[in-house]
């Protein structure tokens, strides 16, 4: 009963080796205009209150059944409350499912670490768009580059 309800959180086993899906540039244009700017090869993201930050989109992203992951590095500099990465799929005709990287908000004044937020695509589980955002709780300024969108196979 117990290895029953254990499998029920499980979550399926990894096969294969990550692969790029999108990598973003300095090139590369966020959504979110206010208060964003390239510094430092990536983009300095100024919060004087929580805001979020829509950053990019990956429309047709043409992947199934595998993780999904929204990795990033990030220094921070005087963040009040918290700042985290966000992801949302979009499924068509279901709507849109989250992954937020709570476990891993920072706060305060940090170097550059690589951070990242998965998503568990199953079988026939299509998304038509991703969006990558980073969720600011309250003042401070926060740093990205390396972003990039990555799937692995699940078995």
């Amino acid at each position: 009963m117990l290895n029953w309800l254990k499998s029920l959180f499980k979550h399926p086993e990894l096969v294969g080796p990550a692969k790029t899906v999108q990598a973003f540039s300095t090139s590369s244009q966020p959504i979110t205009q206010d208060g964003v700017m390239v510094e430092q090869n990536g983009w300095r993201i100024d919060s004087r209150d929580k805001r979020t930050v829509r950053l990019f989109e990956v429309p047709q992203p043409g992947i199934e059944l595998c993780m999904v992951t929204y990795r990033a590095q990030m220094k921070t500099a005087n963040v009040q409350v918290g700042t985290y990465l966000e992801m949302w799929c979009r499924f068509p005709g279901q709507g849109e499912f989250f992954s937020k990287g709570l476990h891993h908000a920072v706060k305060g004044t940090t170097g550059w670490a690589s951070y990242e937020t998965p998503f568990y695509l199953m079988k026939g589980q299509r998304p038509d768009l991703i969006k990558l955002n980073l969720v600011c709780e309250g003042a401070g300024t926060v740093w990205l580059r390396n972003v990039e969108l990555l799937q692995t196979p699940l078995e």
